[in-house]
């Protein structure tokens, strides 16, 4: 005959009579910890978003100084991929215009964009010194009426390889006869700044890149451009010149 054994009585009670965790609290070692803890990620988060917030002023500050450089860049490849081999009577002899040296180069290129009056432009390009070099940029709408001057625009005289006029024609960012004439300051504070040509001018049998462009009857086949900041330098620009038609325009003096 089997002897059951008897099972043990669960008294219930014992778990009224035990506090659960909940109700015991945290103790004061455990609320410094969670504060000390909680003042550590506090600091760690403030200390991220004040990196990020560096690091965001020094790219905007980065980008406002190149932003200028990159504008004047930019012109400068999209107008001369633009140039034009324009031809003039000037002194009972024909004139390409198109010619320049290490520091100033004039050629025509059409403006449209940003001027009063859209067409073909002599553009000058010319570095000034003065207090500090200064990269300006000099237009006349081709058409006799302007290139001979009236209502203060100066009169244009072809670029021979002399000092630059652009000192005499007035102040900077001025535009004149319904846009028909202005100076504009393309780069302040240049570091460096040189052109060079590449063609078969003065003669050569191979075309070779050359200091200057003068007295040509044909525009080079490439410019190449130098050019650079106190902050910045610049990749070379190299812009091949479209090789069109020469455009007579007509008879300035």
């Amino acid at each position: 005959m089997r002897t059951r054994t008897a099972r043990p009585v669960f008294d219930s009670s014992v778990l009224e009579r035990r506090p659960s965790p909940l109700a015991l609290g945290f103790t004061l070692v455990e609320l410094v910890i969670a504060l000390a803890l909680i003042g550590l990620i506090s600091l760690l988060l403030f200390a991220g978003l004040r990196l990020g917030t560096r690091a965001w002023e020094g790219v905007e500050t980065m980008a406002e100084r190149i932003a200028e450089p990159r504008v004047a860049v930019d012109f400068l490849a999209r107008a001369l991929t633009q140039a034009r081999p324009a031809q003039i009577m000037f002194d009972a002899e024909q004139v390409l215009i198109f010619s320049g040296d290490e520091e100033t180069l004039e050629f025509v290129a059409p403006l449209s964009e940003h001027v009063g009056t859209p067409g073909l432009y002599i553009l000058r390009l010319s570095l000034e010194r003065g207090e500090r070099l200064q990269l300006v940029l000099t237009r006349w709408l081709l058409h006799p009426d302007v290139l001979e001057g009236f209502g203060g625009i100066p009169e244009w005289e072809p670029f021979d390889g002399g000092t630059s006029l652009t000192a005499d024609t007035g102040p900077l960012d001025e535009d004149l006869a319904a846009g028909a004439f202005g100076t504009t300051l393309l780069l302040d504070e240049v570091a460096e700044f040189e052109i060079s040509y590449f063609g078969d001018g003065d003669g050569l049998q191979e075309s070779e890149w050359q200091s200057e462009w003068l007295d040509e009857y044909r525009m080079p086949q490439a410019v190449r451009v130098q050019l650079a900041t106190e902050e910045q330098a610049w990749p070379d620009m190299l812009i091949r010149l479209p090789q069109l038609e020469q455009l007579f325009v007509g008879e300035q003096h």
